[in-house]
C-alpha cells in the first residue's frame, strides 16, 4: 500500500515563527529545516513536502490575491498528492477557508487550515499538535479513498467546515466556534470524525475560480447610526456589494431615510446581503416588521452565513456573473456548505 502524500504550504503567521537569538524579534523560520523543530514528523509513514511563500505575510495582510496564489498552488500539485495543510495566521484564516471553498470547486481532496497562537519554537506552543493532527487529517483515508474532502480549518482539537468558522477568542488555544454547523471531527486518543456532517467528495474534476471582486463593503448597523456613515458608504466608488450586518433575525431601523439609503444603493446595482450580527442564529427577512421592508426593496437574506463567509462569497460571485438574477440566486444557494436551506 503505497504512503500518503501531504503538501505543506506555507503562507505566514504565527506558527511558522522562531524568536531571533541576538534581537529576541519573532522571524519566520526555514521550513526545509520542519522536522528539526517538530521531529514527530517523522515518524509519520507520511509522505511530506513543502513550498513556501517567497515571502511569508502576517494573516492581517491577506488579499484576494493571495487566495488565487494558493488555489493555484493547490490546483498545480492536486494530481500529485492526497492533500493540503495550509499554515496560516489564525486573524483572518476563516475569509481564507471560507474564500479557497469557493473557489475550488469539485473538491475531492481534503485541504486543511491551520495555525497556532503561541510561535512553534517556544515551549508551550499549540502549534506542534495542531500541525501534527492537521497532516494526519489530511492523510487520512478508508477503502483508499479521503475521509475529508473539503476546505477545513484544524485547530485545538478540533476540525470544523471552513467556510462556517469565526475566530472568537484571541488569548485561549481554542481559537474559532461553528455555531451554526457541527464539528467534522475531534482529535482525543482517536480522531472521532462525524461523517453525517462531512461533504461528500466530489467525482468531478477539479475547477478553480479566480475571478474575485474585492469592491464591496460591511454596512454594520448600531443605534444612533447616521445618515452621513450610511450615505458615505453607499456613495462609495466602484461599489458592487454591500454586506448589511443587522441585529438579531435580520434587523435594522426603519427610519424612512435608512431604508430609502438601501433602496438607493439596490437601484444603482449594488448587491445587499442581509447577514446576522450573531455569532448563532439566521437571518429570516420578515419575521418581525424591522425586517420586512428590507425584503420589498430587493435586500437578500443571507440566511445562517457567517460575515467571513459572506465576504468570500460576495466576492466570489460577484466575479463571477454580472447578471443580477444568477447573482441572487446563487447567494441564496448552498454552494459550498456555507448557508443551510
Amino acid at each position: 500500500m503505497s504512503k500518503s502524500k501531504v503538501l505543506l504550504i506555507y503562507t505566514g503567521g504565527t506558527i511558522g515563527m522562531m524568536q531571533d537569538v541576538k534581537t529576541g524579534q519573532l522571524k519566520p523560520f526555514d521550513f526545509k529545516h520542519l522536522t528539526e523543530q517538530i521531529p514527530e514528523l517523522n515518524k509519520f509513514d507520511i509522505v511530506l513536502s513543502s513550498v513556501s511563500f517567497e515571502k511569508p505575510i502576517d494573516s492581517s495582510d491577506m488579499q484576494p490575491s493571495v487566495w488565487i496564489e494558493i488555489a493555484k498552488l493547490i490546483e498545480k500539485n492536486y494530481d500529485k498528492v492526497d492533500g493540503f495543510v495550509i499554515l496560516h495566521g489564525s486573524d483572518t484564516m476563516s475569509f481564507t477557508a471560507s474564500a479557497l471553498s469557493f473557489m475550488l470547486e469539485n473538491l475531492s481532496k481534503p485541504v486543511i487550515l491551520t495555525g497556532s497562537q503561541l510561535p512553534i519554537g517556544t515551549i508551550r506552543t499549540d502549534g506542534k499538535e495542531n500541525l501534527i493532527t492537521a497532516i494526519e487529517i489530511a492523510a487520512s483515508k478508508e477503502k483508499k479513498k479521503s475521509i475529508v474532502s473539503e476546505v477545513c480549518i484544524y485547530f485545538e482539537f478540533q476540525l470544523y467546515r471552513g467556510n462556517r468558522t469565526h475566530k472568537f477568542n484571541a488569548e485561549q488555544f481554542q481559537a474559532f466556534q461553528t455555531s451554526n454547523y457541527p464539528v467534522l471531527a475531534e482529535a482525543g486518543v482517536n480522531l472521532k470524525y462525524n461523517k453525517a456532517a462531512l461533504k461528500k467528495a466530489n467525482t468531478k474534476k477539479l475547477k478553480i475560480h479566480t475571478s474575485l471582486n474585492p469592491n464591496i463593503a460591511i454596512l454594520k448597523v448600531f443605534p444612533g447610526i447616521t445618515p452621513n456613515v450610511v450615505e458615505a458608504i453607499v456613495n462609495a466608488k466602484g461599489l458592487k456589494g454591500i454586506i448589511l450586518e443587522t441585529f438579531g433575525s435580520g434587523n435594522a431601523s426603519t427610519q424612512k431615510w435608512f431604508i430609502d439609503s438601501i433602496k438607493k444603493a439596490i437601484d444603482k446595482g449594488i448587491v445587499v446581503l442581509n447577514v446576522t450580527q450573531c455569532n448563532a442564529g439566521k437571518v429570516e427577512q420578515g419575521k418581525y416588521a424591522t425586517s420586512a421592508a428590507f425584503k420589498k426593496i430587493g435586500v437578500i437574506g443571507g440566511a445562517d452565513i457567517t460575515s467571513e463567509a459572506a465576504v468570500a462569497k460576495l466576492m466570489f460571485v460577484l466575479g463571477s456573473s454580472s447578471s443580477k438574477k444568477e447573482i441572487e440566486k446563487s447567494l441564496k444557494t448552498d454552494l459550498r456548505g456555507e448557508i443551510t436551506v
